[in-house]
């Protein structure tokens, strides 16, 4: 019989929230500036990036697969990444995820790889995810109705798409109203925002118009929560805050991303509404070593069918691999243990973890199936 760990290193991954890995080369700057989730501006001591959680655990777990020593020195390693290249670093990297399935953002795309091209790197399936913020943008762009054509682009958008994602966290927060507003007032908000050059989306109406046609798809819903760089006001991302808009928001899943640090809120959502599930994207990476305590606290509240994979991965493919390695290992830490002290069988610890890997996912993105 295979070992717990045995199980959770082989386990088949869906991961539900992924950004596309670089296309091109870049220099040593944007690679020291992928890794610092927080600062959007060039950093000061762009090699300080290293004295991290997830500069660690670049050096720990990515270095052996591009073939240096475990913990080599950030130069050796940046200067390895740099002879190989982004193509050949991507595919070594992305191939041993254990992803057969990404649901990939492409909200946000500029350098980066759509689904396709995760597909043939990763040798997996890719499925897209239509960013409303986005579909905002293109019915700000087009003539006529801004709520005729929001709906039809979404539509159109949403036929070969998994689901859609909300960036509301960057865009004001979930303070506040989050009801369906009404149709004079659609228009009037529209032409504001047109007549300012329909650029980046924080008119809150506008964004509360979004979120509803969103629910209405019906398809899986996901909303960036908790951590993330500094443009959010981290605390009108508190997902205690979309209690309101949670009551009324009917059958259609709702996935809260990332969560940290309201984790435990999340997990409290989880278990208090049928349609709500939750992950730790985003949150593993930059925790690396300290990355099994997430894991655990997310396990503490939110029903286990309730809990999804995710990477949030996006510019190096580092951090794609990260996402499945550092998830694998915190897993095994964290059920392990409660199996050797009897509080939970194997056999249930085996199922939890493919509920989490994949079960859940297939369960709540029918097209994946």
């Amino acid at each position: 019989m295979t070992t717990l760990a045995d199980h959770i290193n082989a386990v088949e991954l869906i991961d539900h929230h992924v950004h596309g890995f670089w296309t091109g080369d870049g220099d040593q700057v944007r690679f020291h500036n992928a890794l610092n989730e927080a600062d959007t501006e060039p950093l000061a001591e762009p090699d300080a990036v290293f004295d991290s959680q997830l500069g660690f655990a670049v050096r720990t777990h990515c270095a052996p697969v591009l073939g240096l020593p475990a913990h080599s020195a950030p130069q050796d390693y940046w200067e390895r990444r740099n002879r190989m290249g982004e193509a050949e670093v991507t595919e070594k990297l992305l191939r041993r995820c254990g992803v057969t399935d990404w649901i990939v953002d492409t909200g946000f795309a500029d350098g980066v790889a759509g689904p396709d091209e995760v597909a043939r790197a990763s040798g997996g399936r890719a499925h897209e995810v239509v960013r409303l913020e986005q579909v905002a943008e293109q019915a700000a762009a087009a003539s006529g109705s801004y709520g005729q054509a929001f709906t039809e682009i979404l539509s159109a958008r949403a036929e070969h798409a998994v689901g859609t994602k909300s960036i509301l966290a960057y865009r004001g927060g979930f303070e506040g109203d989050l009801s369906e507003p009404n149709a004079h007032e659609v228009a009037e908000a529209a032409a504001r925002w047109r007549d300012e050059g329909g650029k980046r989306l924080t008119d809150r109406t506008l964004l509360r118009f979004g979120l509803h046609q969103g629910l209405r798809l019906g398809k899986p819903l996901q909303i960036h929560v908790g951590f993330g760089d500094r443009d959010l006001d981290l605390h009108r991302a508190n997902p205690l805050l979309l209690l309101d808009f949670l009551r009324s928001s009917g059958d259609t899943p709702i996935t809260l991303l990332h969560c940290y640090p309201f984790e435990r809120e999340a997990g409290y959502l989880a278990q208090a509404f049928d349609n709500v599930f939750v992950d730790v994207g985003l949150s593993v990476n930059h925790l690396g070593a300290r990355s099994p305590s997430v894991i655990a606290r997310l396990l503490e509240l939110a029903p286990f069918r309730k809990i999804l994979y995710s990477s949030d991965a996006f510019g190096p493919a580092e951090l794609h691999f990260l996402g499945a390695r550092l998830w694998r290992i915190g897993m095994t830490r964290v059920l392990t243990g409660f199996v050797e002290s009897g509080e939970w069988s194997r056999r249930d610890a085996v199922r939890v973890v493919d509920l989490i890997a994949h079960r859940n996912a297939r369960r709540i993105y029918p097209q994946l199936n």
